[in-house]
């Protein structure tokens, strides 16, 4: 059996390196080694004097103390390191799943979140966004039904199984979605009285636009999470491919490092130093992605307000990412166009399991502005 075509991927490999401006990127604004390294205050020594051995495979247990210091009820001990963050997606569901178990994903969605359960012969229940409202109809933004999750989860018949785990993504890609800290908490009660194991990706965690609005992690909220963090989106550094996953069961963990020894085996060790680096200011690189952020949306919103007769606003709660509604046309068709004519490159949201009335904007780039003028004279045409 083949595993589904990583579709997002495929659309950013043609284009991603070959268009001036790049408005559908979901990491913040990124950085060379040297600046990191000046912003943590360390010297170019910890890179050169690196023994480029093997390294340990659960991860370095001084990044793994720095990745625990985040949670209140995971230890160093059930810190896994990995070699890229798409890893603890690909090791999770595998340790986890079999053919014929029931996985609810929260979509739409990044591809491989919903396309490894299927490849594993799972059967899978979408738990689908409400499409944006706007006013005089409604608040406006995206909304998610709770008693749809409880409907969902639980069993109507005798025959039919319980659910095996839950993959949630918040703040959200690509929404943008952030839950109140009661529905949060709601969600994570109705999985748990469902006996589901839950896979909170928080990659976005720490682009909060209001810092009291950041979600308890997974984790700590529920001892059967497992919850996947790392330094591509919300600290601007994709390229450093760190990331780990976080878990409270013993027994999960050692399976996730079995698993581990058929995917990579251990990380690259002179990412593994960077990444500690950027743990020492994680919070001065997750400030910078927000200036940025703020910034491109104080533009964003009399943009849209301008053209709204061609998009639909669905402004973010929170992250680097927005969905945004395309009134009249297909959004293929659109990007399609947008690039070829004018060098701008928008997702469409078939690519991440929308419809092809939605594209996904990017906000976490310094040259927002300058895409964001393409995109106006290209309309203004």
């Amino acid at each position: 059996m083949r595993i589904p075509p990583f579709s997002i991927e495929r659309f950013f490999a043609v284009h991603e390196f070959a268009v001036p401006y790049l408005m559908c990127a979901s990491d913040c604004e990124s950085m060379t080694v040297d600046e990191l390294l000046h912003l943590a205050g360390v010297s170019r020594d910890a890179l050169g004097e690196l023994w480029l051995g093997y390294t340990e495979s659960q991860g370095a247990p001084a990044l793994r103390e720095q990745a625990a210091a985040l949670y209140a009820a995971v230890d160093a001990d059930h810190v896994i390191g990995l070699a890229a963050p798409e890893e603890g997606i690909f090791i999770t569901m595998h340790a986890l799943l079999e053919p014929d178990d029931e996985v609810v994903v929260l979509t739409p969605c990044y591809d491989s979140l919903i396309n490894v359960a299927d490849y594993l012969n799972c059967r899978i229940s979408r738990w689908s966004f409400a499409k944006a409202t706007e006013p005089p109809d409604g608040p406006g933004g995206w909304q998610l039904d709770l008693d749809a999750l409880e409907q969902i989860v639980t069993p109507r018949t005798r025959m039919q199984t319980s659910v095996k785990l839950v993959v949630l993504n918040f703040p959200h890609n690509p929404t943008g979605y952030l839950p109140s800290h009661d529905e949060w908490r709601a969600i994570v009660h109705i999985v748990e009285r469902a006996g589901a194991w839950l896979f909170s990706d928080e990659m976005y965690r720490g682009l909060e636009y209001d810092p009291a609005a950041r979600l308890i992690s997974g984790c700590d909220l529920y001892e059967r999470a497992i919850t996947l963090a790392g330094l591509s989106k919300t600290h601007g550094l994709p390229g450093l491919r760190a990331g780990w996953l976080a878990l409270q069961d013993t027994a999960l963990r050692d399976r996730l490092l079995g698993w581990k020894d058929y995917t990579t085996i251990c990380a690259c060790a002179p990412g593994e130093v960077l990444a500690q680096v950027a743990l020492q200011v994680a919070d001065k690189l997750a400030a910078r992605s927000q200036r940025i952020i703020q910034d491109n949306l104080a533009l964003a919103d009399p943009f849209f307000d301008r053209w709204h007769e061609v998009f639909r606003w669905n402004r973010p709660r929170a992250g680097s990412v927005a969905l945004i509604g395309l009134r009249d046309e297909s959004a293929r068709a659109f990007s399609d166009r947008l690039v070829t004519e004018q060098g701008v490159l928008l997702l469409p949201g078939t690519y991440v399991g929308s419809d092809d009335h939605h594209l996904r904007l990017g906000l976490g780039r310094r040259n927002f502005p300058e895409a964001l003028e393409q995109l106006n004279q290209y309309l203004a045409r």
